[in-house]
């Protein structure tokens, strides 16, 4: 077993506190100079973690620009995991400043690099995405309907439109094909460096319908519309992909935003459960977004919602 913090490997650690996982994360230098992320978490995690980093081998194989893998072991504190370090900036906090056309050309971008990412294939007992979307479903609907803490204004029209949908969605649920996911695919885990994109944190991966991926444009969409916009527009560019079949244009097809809009609707109504043990300032973002969403349906009126800015496009846009 090692020490994997003991001052033999590196010259410098420093902790880093962002994020919710749990894990312990640091920035260390080796003593040659270069630099790398240092994530520590616990044993119980060693299993699911060699799958995952054996999977982010083949993302960065493709040419994915991201935190690369670097190198995977057990140490004193459990199970530990570096990565390439990238010397950028938090995208959610630079993408307000650039101008619009680049915010779109990034989202481009990041919807090309999701394809790639998607096109990793589930495992093949991977279960129907039908069952493990229904049972999410009714999870959800009964921790909603059991706890209170779960209400909030507006929240019945999001009830209203699972229950209504569900059932007649379901088709398209059995049909969708299944792969990898980034698990928290938006620009809270993205970095801006030398003006170009970078994806960050891929331990929230899971396998399942890759369009269920963009319930986190929720989270992209109130920091910049034309981001998110470009990100439809680069997954649906009708180029084919990695195994992916075209698609007409750079507009998403209809069935895209009927279960988008049931993926948004199932995924909100705990959310302010989750924020409650983080504390007022979290509970506040959670409040404010779940007000967006439904306004951006228009309390689930419009299937599409307001922040996508249908027939918006910039061309030529810098080569992928």
């Amino acid at each position: 077993m090692i020490d994997i913090l003991g001052g033999e490997r590196f010259a410098a650690v420093t902790p880093i506190e962002k994020g919710f996982s749990g894990d312990k994360k640091y920035y260390v230098s080796a003593h040659d100079g270069t630099k790398y992320l240092l994530r520590i978490m616990s044993i119980e995690k060693h299993e699911a973690w060699n799958k995952l980093f054996a999977v982010l081998e083949r993302v960065a194989a493709f040419g994915v620009p991201m935190s690369e893998p670097v190198e995977i072991g057990v140490c004193n504190d459990g199970v530990y995991v570096l990565h390439s370090w990238i010397n950028g900036e938090d995208l959610e906090i630079v993408l307000p400043n650039l101008p619009e056309t680049e915010q779109y050309a990034l989202g481009f971008k990041a919807g090309k690099f999701l394809r790639i990412i998607n096109s990793i294939p589930a495992p093949e007992n991977e279960e129907n995405w039908a069952i493990k979307c229904n049972r999410t479903i009714t999870s959800n609907l009964k921790k909603y309907h059991e706890n209170e803490v779960n209400r909030f204004e507006g929240s019945e029209y999001l009830v209203k439109y699972i229950e209504q949908n569900r059932e007649p969605l379901n088709e398209l649920l059995v049909n969708r094909p299944q792969c990898f996911m980034h698990g928290d695919y938006s620009v809270s885990n993205m970095m801006y460096e030398d003006g170009e994109l970078r994806i960050i944190d891929f331990d929230r991966y899971s396998f399942g319908d890759p369009w269920s991926e963009f319930f986190k444009t929720i989270f992209s969409a109130r920091v910049s519309p034309h981001f998110t916009t470009g990100q439809l527009h680069g997954y649906f560019d009708g180029s084919p992909s990695h195994g992916f079949s075209p698609s007409h244009g750079l507009e998403p097809p209809s069935e895209f935003f009927k279960l988008l809009a049931l993926y948004t609707s199932y995924s909100c109504p705990n959310a302010m459960a989750w924020a409650i043990p983080h504390g007022q300032e979290e509970i506040g973002f959670v409040v404010k977004l779940l007000a967006n969403v439904l306004r951006w349906y228009d309390n689930m009126n419009n299937l599409v919602p307001s922040w996508y800015l249908k027939g918006y496009e910039v061309l030529p846009l810098s080569p992928f």
